[in-house]
């Protein structure tokens, strides 16, 4: 019994939670609109002998329509700046964080790169095959020239895989490992940058 009372008060306070917001934000625009209505109701009919029912919300409708076009602009461009310096100035977190950024953008941004899916012949013998995301044609900074990075996504998780495979098998990649791994965590996605030195060699 009282274990289903705390549920019921945990349900309880997550509706709280979710609707807070919104009736907190509904209450300040009817309190924004009646205010702007009515002063602008008396204003005109006492300077202009006018009455325009509902003027406010047009009115509202413009204000906050500016204030959110400014946010996005002026005032969120320079926040924007400040967060990225803050990120980039910590090496794990800006991996992590370019990573995730370049995934999302794939995602939903306009340069999307998981819209190319591709079956991929894994086992010749058994003819058995993946369904991927191609998400890069140009890996010559690996040394590789007829080869693309394809992406397969896990089932309802977001993981990796560990192999252990034969030394031999194993090519050591010059490249810069804060690159590689955005390029791996990011699914092919944040792309590679030039090095010193392209060549691979055997680990």
């Amino acid at each position: 019994m009282e274990s289903s009372m705390k549920k019921l008060a945990r349900f309880f306070i997550q509706g709280i939670l979710y609707l807070a917001p919104l009736t907190v934000t509904a209450y300040i625009i009817v309190l924004i609109f009646n205010f702007v209505d009515g002063i602008l109701e008396d204003f005109l009919f006492v300077f202009m002998g006018l009455s325009i029912p509902g003027l406010g919300i047009i009115i509202l409708i413009l204000v906050l329509t500016t204030v959110g076009y400014l946010g996005q602009t002026i005032i969120a461009t320079p926040i924007k700046r400040f967060a990225k310096r803050v990120i980039e100035s910590v090496p794990i977190l800006n991996v992590v964080y370019s990573a995730f950024s370049d995934l999302f953008s794939a995602f939903v941004g306009k340069e999307k790169k998981f819209n190319k899916p591709v079956m991929v012949l894994v086992n010749p013998i058994s003819n058995l095959e993946k369904i991927g995301f191609l998400t890069e044609r140009d890996l010559h900074l690996l040394g590789e020239r007829e080869k693309v990075a394809v992406y397969f996504p896990h089932s309802y998780n977001f993981s990796g895989e560990l192999f252990i495979v034969p030394v031999n098998q194993v090519r050591e990649l010059k490249v810069n490992a804060g690159d590689i791994m955005k390029f791996v965590v990011s699914g092919g996605v944040a792309g590679l940058h030039e090095t010193i030195d392209h060549t691979n060699h055997h680990v």
